[in-house]
């Protein structure tokens, strides 16, 4: 006979295919490693004793925010993932979407399958935590070749300009001497950028309207507006990055760029993490020679964000009020990507 509590243990394993069996090894000491965006791999630990009855691992996988994700954590329930059992570390892709710069828990079981279908299988390992990664200049680069697909062509521009409120640039006179400091990015754009949070910088903008080729009137980010002639942010003296391309579930699409002094700390962020472009020869925003003279061009069929990387003096511009309107609509800040857009998305997660 068996007291009762066995007997209802024994009908759950068998309602669920899943049979229980104790000395199948404890996975512990799991490690990651080799995260990505996308992928990771994942090692442990486990007691020799009925190693060798092994045929599967069972792992679940779970965004941390979900909270209640790990209540469930029985040995009778079925997991995510269902895995021939390798050798370790084993790869983990294509399994799930994983999301890039998102916090996951794991926890992983041994499995003996069985001749009936049914899994003997161990107890749960300990849950582990841990982050992907943000995205790496090959999924960067992907989003550029998309990007290029609808730039449009190109047009003429001479400044560069920064909106803002009038009380911004009083505080940038008052307390910083008279120079724009780089602040760090928001987490507006694609949610794996590798900019997002990190990279510092100034925000400008070099659109023209196509009538007049001049800058906008209108704007969402303040009545004020600094221009500053193109060549002297954007030169033979810096590189020019490719960093973000989005839209906000909207027909128009932004493309985020970043200029950085050559050798400045700013450059250095950029070369390990994105894409450098030509800026003699790209489909976004040029500077080539003509007659001597720097000639600048930016394209026409998507909305540029320029990230300057060093600190900009205003008395290498001009600071005035603009004529139009204050769009609010229009701004991006900390504004979320439309993750079903297929002409700005990747697959590797948005």
């Amino acid at each position: 006979m068996c007291c009762d509590s066995d007997c209802v243990a024994r009908n759950k394993s068998q309602d669920s295919g899943i049979a229980e069996m104790e000395e199948l090894p404890v996975p512990h000491n799991i490690k990651i490693s080799n995260i990505t965006c996308d992928s990771f791999k994942i090692s442990w630990e486990m007691d020799s004793k009925s190693k060798d009855r092994i045929t599967h691992y069972f792992i679940d996988l779970n965004k941390k925010e979900n909270k209640n994700s790990n209540k469930f954590k029985h040995k009778d329930v079925p997991t995510k993932l269902v895995a021939k059992a390798v050798p370790l570390p084993m790869t983990v892709r294509g399994h799930w979407f994983l999301s890039p710069r998102t916090e996951y828990t794991v926890a992983v079981q041994t499995a003996s399958k069985q001749v009936d279908g049914d899994y003997v299988v161990s107890e749960w390992s300990e849950i582990i935590e841990f982050c992907t990664a943000d995205y790496s200049k090959v999924h960067l680069t992907q989003l550029l070749e998309k990007a290029e697909v609808i730039a449009g062509r190109m047009l003429k521009f001479s400044v560069f300009y920064r909106n803002q409120h009038k009380e911004y640039f009083d505080y940038v006179r008052e307390h910083h001497g008279n120079a724009m400091q780089p602040s760090v990015k928001d987490n507006s754009g694609s949610h794996g950028s590798p900019i997002s949070g990190k990279l510092e910088g100034i925000f400008f903008s070099c659109s023209t309207e196509f009538n007049t080729g001049k800058p906008p009137q209108d704007s969402p980010y303040g009545r004020y507006r600094f221009e500053i002639a193109a060549e002297k942010l954007f030169n033979p003296n810096t590189n020019l990055y490719f960093g973000d391309f989005y839209c906000m579930y909207t027909a128009y699409h932004y493309v985020i760029l970043v200029i950085a002094p050559v050798g400045s700390p700013g450059d250095e962020f950029c070369k390990q993490r994105l894409p450098q472009l030509n800026s003699k020869d790209n489909k976004f925003l040029t500077c080539t020679e003509e007659d001597g003279v720097l000639v600048y061009h930016h394209a026409q069929d998507v909305i540029l964000e320029v990230i300057y990387t060093d600190p900009v003096d205003l008395s290498l511009g001009t600071v005035a009020e603009i004529t139009g309107h204050q769009l609010m609509s229009l701004s991006t800040a900390n504004a979320k990507k439309d993750p079903s857009c297929k002409t700005c998305n990747i697959s590797v997660g948005r």
